[in-house]
């Protein structure tokens, strides 16, 4: 599969993120569609400051439907080391090895709590609300940006992807995660990602 229909595979799974988070009911696909696609590329050029939150690790994560968590108060970034276990096994079970290697799961995890992190910030945020460019009111030649539900876990996703250099974004392995978790074992995981030695026909 090439490099090129990864991406647009990755892009319509987070037009899928989006289309199924509340208030983007009944939205223009391609107004969703451009939402994603500038949150993932914002999200790929992150470059968090060194990272200050403590790093706690746990399990129940599973019970949970989580693999990490960022709190801001105080920073810390919860990882789930059922839930990574789990997910690294999925990979191994699905044939994904070559998108996320060994570890990677765990790396990607902190790295996407990361991304929210930097996101917190207010001048990060005042930068993405422009980059998505959902104008919530005008006044004259100024522009009010609103915030986009869902948009900063795509921006977590493409900087997770982009830093520990994944074939995929993790996007797709949450989502397989969540469905081998909730559903029958033989349940067809998203976008029905063939092999990622295999050929797209």
């Amino acid at each position: 599969m090439s490099g090129g229909a990864d991406r647009d595979h990755d892009l319509d799974l987070a037009v899928r993120l989006l289309s199924g988070t509340p208030t983007h009911e009944g939205r223009d696909p391609l107004l969703l569609r451009q939402w994603a696609l500038a949150a993932e590329e914002f999200g790929a050029r992150l470059s968090p400051d060194a990272m200050t939150a403590r790093i706690v690790e746990r399990d129940g994560g599973l019970t949970e439907g989580l693999l990490a968590r960022f709190r801001s108060r105080p920073a810390q970034i919860e990882l789930y080391v059922d839930t990574i276990d789990r997910a690294e096994r999925l990979v191994d079970e699905q044939g994904w090895r070559a998108w996320f290697p060994e570890g990677s799961v765990r790396a990607a995890a902190l790295a996407h709590e990361r991304a929210h992190e930097h996101l917190h910030h207010a001048r990060v945020r005042a930068e993405f609300k422009r980059a998505l460019g959902h104008t919530a009111l005008r006044l004259g030649r100024r522009h009010v940006y609103a915030h986009v539900a869902g948009a900063d876990e795509l921006a977590a996703h493409a900087y997770a992807r982009v830093a520990c250099g994944l074939g995929r974004s993790p996007l797709l392995l949450t989502e397989a995660l969540a469905i081998s978790v909730t559903q029958p074992a033989d349940a067809v995981p998203p976008d029905r990602a063939v092999h990622p030695d295999r050929s797209e026909k």
